[in-house]
C-alpha cells in the first residue's frame, strides 16, 4: 500500500470511529429536549429523571465524539497537506465555522445542562437543554456542507495564478443541494439512532422488571418520535438519491449495478451479483420502472450506465489534457489571452486530466491505453457500492415496521405482554450504527477516485511522507481509538445498569420525594 492509500485507511478508521458518537449525539439531543419539555408541562418527576439519566448517557457519549472528533480533522494537515493547500480557502471555512459550533457554542451549552438543574428555573434550563440539541444540529450542518462540496464543488472557481481552488460564491458553498440533502438525511439518521438507543435500553429494563414507570414512557417517546424519524429517513434518502442523479452519475451507476443504460423508465434492481470481472450484473431480479421513477422524476429520461459515463470520462480527459498544457504553458513562457481562454473554458475537466497521473508524469503524452484506465478507474467499487447501498435500505425499512409495531403497542399500554417485541427492541441496538457507516460507505467509498468530485483525484492529495510514518500513526489510532471505544462502552453499560435513581443523589422535593431506587408514588399513580 502507497502512502495515499494508507492515508485513505487511517482517515476511514478514523471517521468511522467518530460516527459512532455522532449519531447518538443527534437523536438524545432532540430526545432529551423533548422529555424537559413534558417534565416542564406536567412537573411529574419522572419526566425530570427521564432527563437527568439519558443526559448522563449523551454527556459520557458526548465526550468521545470530541476526543475522536479532534484527531481526524488534524489530518487533512498532516496526511493531506497538498488537498488543504489545493482547496483550504474553501474547505477551510465551514471547518472554522464548526469548531466555533461544537467547541464554544455547543459545549457552553452543555455545561449549563449538567450544572444549571438547581440553578436555573424550568423555563430557563429548558431554553438552555434545547440549546444543546440545536448546537448538535448546527454543528453537524457545516461538517455536512464541506462534505458535500467534495461531493458537488459549486461556488468556486480554479485560480491558475495560485494553483488553487478559491471561494466565489459562499451562499452557493451553503446553499449545496447536496448539502441540504445530507444535512436533512444524515440527521434524520441520528434521531433513529437515538430513538432505538432508548427503546433498547427501556425494552431491558422491562425485561428485567425495573423502573417500569421510567421505562414505558422513555419507550413511549422512542416508539413516536423514531417512527417520525425513520419514515423521514426514507423519504430524504429518495430526495438525496434525485440530487445523487444530478451530480454524481457514476455513484448511481454503481448503487444500482447499471453497467448500460436502459429504455426509460430504468428498473431498480432488487437483487443481483455485479460481476466487475464481465462488467455486468448477474441473476438481476428487477423492480421495472421504479429506478427512472426514484432517480429522475419521469418515465423518459435515460440513466447512463457505467459504459456509457465511461466514454464520457474518456472525452472530459481529452477536453483536461489541452486544459493541462495550457497550464504547462504559463509556467514555461510568457502568459498568453489563448492560454488562459483554454484554461478557463476547460478548468471543469482539469481534474480528469489529472487522473493519467497515476500512468504518466506527462499527461499530454498519455497513449490511448492510459486514457482508457484512466477512464475506468472513475468507476468505484460496484460489488461494495451496490450491497451496501441495498442494507442500508433494507434496515431502514426494517425500522419503519419496528417504530410503527412499538407506537401500536404503546398505544395499548401492552410493553409487558409482549415480551417477545421487547427483545426484538433491545437486539435491534446495534442496526442504525451498521446502517449509518454503510451510508458513509456509499457517500465516500462511491465517490472515488476523486477526493474533490471531478477536481482532484485522491492519489494526488497525500502528504508527501513515508509510508513507515502513516503506518505508525494508523496502529497509534487504532489502539487509541479501540481503548476509547472500550471505555464508552464500558460507562454506557454501568450508568445502564445502575439505572435511573441510582446514577444519581436525587435533591428532595417537598410534594414528590422518591423513595431510594424508584419514582415517586404519586408519579405513578399519575399514569
Amino acid at each position: 500500500m502507497d502512502v495515499a492509500e494508507l492515508s485513505r485507511l487511517q482517515f476511514a478508521l478514523t471517521a468511522l470511529y467518530h460516527f459512532l458518537f455522532v449519531p447518538l449525539t443527534l437523536g438524545l439531543s432532540v430526545l432529551l429536549a423533548i422529555m424537559e419539555s413534558v417534565y416542564v408541562m406536567t412537573g411529574l418527576r419522572v419526566w425530570r429523571d427521564m432527563t437527568i439519566f439519558w443526559g448522563i448517557l449523551f454527556g459520557i457519549n458526548f465526550a468521545m465524539g470530541v476526543a475522536t472528533g479532534i484527531t481526524m480533522e488534524f489530518q487533512f494537515g498532516t496526511n493531506w497537506s497538498y488537498y488543504s493547500q489545493y482547496v483550504g480557502d474553501v474547505f477551510g471555512a465551514p471547518l472554522a465555522i464548526e469548531g466555533l459550533m461544537a467547541f464554544f457554542l455547543e459545549a457552553t451549552f452543555i455545561g449549563l445542562f449538567f450544572f444549571g438543574w438547581d440553578r436555573l428555573s424550568k423555563p430557563g434550563h429548558l431554553a438552555v437543554t434545547w440549546c444543546v440539541a440545536l448546537g448538535s444540529n448546527f454543528s453537524a450542518l457545516w461538517i455536512l456542507v464541506a462534505n458535500a462540496w467534495m461531493q458537488n464543488p459549486v461556488g468556486s472557481r480554479f485560480n491558475p495564478d495560485t494553483i488553487r481552488m478559491e471561494v466565489t460564491d459562499f451562499l452557493a458553498v451553503l446553499f449545496n443541494p447536496v448539502a441540504q440533502s445530507k444535512f436533512v438525511h444524515t440527521v434524520a439518521a441520528g434521531y433513529v439512532t437515538g430513538a432505538i438507543f432508548v427503546l433498547a435500553i427501556g425494552a431491558w429494563y422491562l425485561l428485567h422488571g425495573r423502573h417500569r414507570a421510567f421505562a414505558r414512557r422513555s419507550m413511549t417517546v422512542a416508539a413516536s418520535f423514531g417512527l417520525a424519524s425513520a419514515l423521514s429517513v426514507v423519504v430524504l434518502g429518495d430526495e438525496s438519491g434525485y440530487v445523487t442523479t444530478e451530480n454524481q452519475k457514476v455513484k448511481l451507476a454503481a448503487m444500482e449495478g447499471l453497467w448500460r443504460a436502459e429504455p426509460p423508465p430504468a428498473a431498480f434492481t432488487i437483487f443481483g451479483i455485479p460481476d466487475p470481472e464481465r462488467r455486468e450484473t448477474r441473476y438481476a431480479i428487477q423492480a421495472p420502472w421504479m429506478l427512472g421513477l426514484i432517480a429522475t422524476r419521469s418515465l423518459t429520461t435515460v440513466i447512463p450506465g457505467i459504459y456509457e459515463l465511461v466514454d464520457a470520462a474518456k472525452t472530459r480527459i481529452g477536453r483536461g489534457v489541452e486544459a493541462y498544457g495550457a497550464m504547462r504553458s504559463l509556467t514555461s513562457a510568457e502568459p498568453s489571452a489563448d492560454m488562459r481562454k483554454t484554461i478557463e473554458e476547460r478548468q471543469g475537466d482539469l481534474g480528469y486530466a489529472l487522473l493519467l497521473r497515476r500512468y504518466t508524469d506527462d499527461p499530454a503524452k498519455a497513449t490511448p491505453e492510459q486514457i482508457e484506465r484512466a477512464a475506468w478507474d472513475t468507476i468505484p467499487n460496484v460489488p461494495v457500492i451496490f450491497w451496501s447501498f441495498r442494507v442500508m435500505v433494507a434496515l431502514g425499512f426494517y425500522f419503519i415496521a419496528l417504530f410503527a409495531v412499538m407506537f401500536y403497542v404503546s398505544s395499548r399500554r401492552a410493553f409487558e405482554r409482549r415480551r417477545w417485541l421487547l427483545r426484538l427492541a433491545f437486539w435491534s441496538l446495534p442496526l442504525p450504527w451498521i446502517a449509518a457507516e454503510l451510508g458513509w460507505i456509499v457517500a465516500e467509498y462511491g465517490r472515488q477516485p476523486w477526493i474533490i468530485e471531478g477536481v482532484l483525484p485522491t492519489f494526488l492529495a497525500a502528504s508527501p511522507i513515508p509510508a513507515a510514518n502513516v503506518w505508525l500513526s494508523l496502529v497509534g489510532f487504532f489502539i487509541f481509538y479501540s481503548a476509547l471505544l472500550v471505555v464508552d462502552l464500558f460507562l454506557m453499560a454501568k450508568y445502564v445498569r445502575l439505572g435511573p435513581a441510582e446514577t444519581w443523589e436525587i435533591p428532595d422535593l417537598a410534594t414528590r420525594q422518591a423513595p431510594p431506587g424508584g419514582v415517586a408514588l404519586d408519579d405513578v399513580a399519575h399514569g
